[in-house]
């Protein structure tokens, strides 16, 4: 029997890969390359090809020019992403039929210029024990327990010389050193793929509360040998009571973080953002927590003197106490009097 190395250089060899022109000149944030391929590798219902191609025409791009590449094992979000793509007149290959990523590449020969993805949080049984020499584990083997790493080595495998990967992952991964995860982390923050991570707000999805970052890296950074960290923590506004939305704002100052820093001229802003050396982050255990970086926000001094707020607020406090007991004692009272002692 083949071994998965094998298996997997025999799919590079046996799909071919459509191309398409397209020329994003002027298009902010992209590279000039004629074509630009975009990848999903865990689709779903293809909601990362709609908001871009929302994002291509409010910067007077044209969809009809990209060309979009992704795949997904269950076969009804799947069948979902081709109506859901088509409706909107965005041409994409998603493959014949659905389909593992791990174990079934639906693209194999394809090297993305931009990869955006969502991946299942912490999935487990993803079939590591039957990968274990795959090709695309560059950086190490990914532990069968969560497959995080291995998503994430299959994108760096399927990016073009300047490609850059944009994805969500659980926060465990920016710390985790469980199953040679920390290893892996380490191995990719050498090669200098870490471009920027930032930590989001809560509260962000509807199916699970799993605290989330996002992960920006780059084939060739612009600001080699350094990393952006951003701790978006506080941004956001509760829509409902339990699900908190990104405003415009919002998204456009760490839009502006990320620029500036690539433009090179990012200062760093206390509790919020800063950019650190890999070897900076490698004293730090090569743990890619943005909190750890960008430490706490400085509070505005007020200006009353340390001895007086503090005289000023036991007073209140004491105050508040005498009140809290004539409270309780008219409760009791009152409880007395129907017949109940406390």
């Amino acid at each position: 029997m083949a071994s998965q190395h094998e298996w997997h250089h025999r799919q590079l060899h046996k799909h071919q890969t459509p191309r398409k022109a397209l020329d994003f000149k002027g298009f902010p944030g992209c590279f000039c390359i004629n074509p630009v391929r975009v990848l999903d590798p865990c689709c779903g219902s293809g909601g990362m090809f709609v908001q871009s191609a929302k994002f291509i025409e409010n910067h007077g791009g044209n969809i009809n020019k990209i060309s979009v590449f992704g795949q997904d094992s269950n076969p009804t979000t799947w069948k979902m992403a081709q109506m859901n793509l088509a409706i909107r007149g965005i041409e994409a290959d998603l493959g014949k039929f659905n389909a593992d990523t791990f174990f079934n590449d639906c693209h194999p020969q394809l090297k993305a210029d931009f990869i955006m993805a969502n991946p299942p949080f912490n999935l487990s049984g993803w079939g590591a024990d039957k990968l274990v020499d795959d090709v695309r584990w560059q950086y190490g083997t990914p532990p069968a327990g969560n497959a995080n790493f291995a998503w994430l080595q299959h994108m760096i495998w399927h990016l073009a010389p300047n490609g850059r990967i944009g994805m969500v992952l659980a926060n465990g991964s920016l710390s985790s050193q469980s199953g040679g995860e920390g290893e892996i982390r380490k191995n990719i923050i050498n090669a200098d793929l870490v471009d920027c991570i930032v930590a989001m707000p809560t509260q962000l999805f509807y199916t699970t509360q799993i605290p989330v970052s996002l992960w920006f890296l780059a084939k060739n950074k612009k600001q080699k040998g350094k990393t952006l960290f951003i701790d978006a923590r506080k941004l956001g506004t509760m829509v409902t009571r339990k699900l908190r939305e990104l405003t415009d704002e919002d998204i456009k100052k760490i839009a502006d973080t990320y620029n500036a820093f690539v433009a090179g001229t990012l200062e760093d802003e206390k509790g919020f953002c800063a950019v650190v050396t890999t070897q900076d982050i490698a004293k730090q255990d090569y743990i890619l927590t943005p909190g750890r970086y960008v430490g706490i926000e400085e509070q505005e001094d007020d200006g009353e003197p340390f001895e007086e707020k503090m005289g000023r607020l036991t007073a209140e406090l004491s105050e508040l106490f005498a009140k809290s007991h004539e409270l309780e004692a008219q409760i009791r009272e009152r409880l007395g009097a129907i017949g109940y002692d406390v």
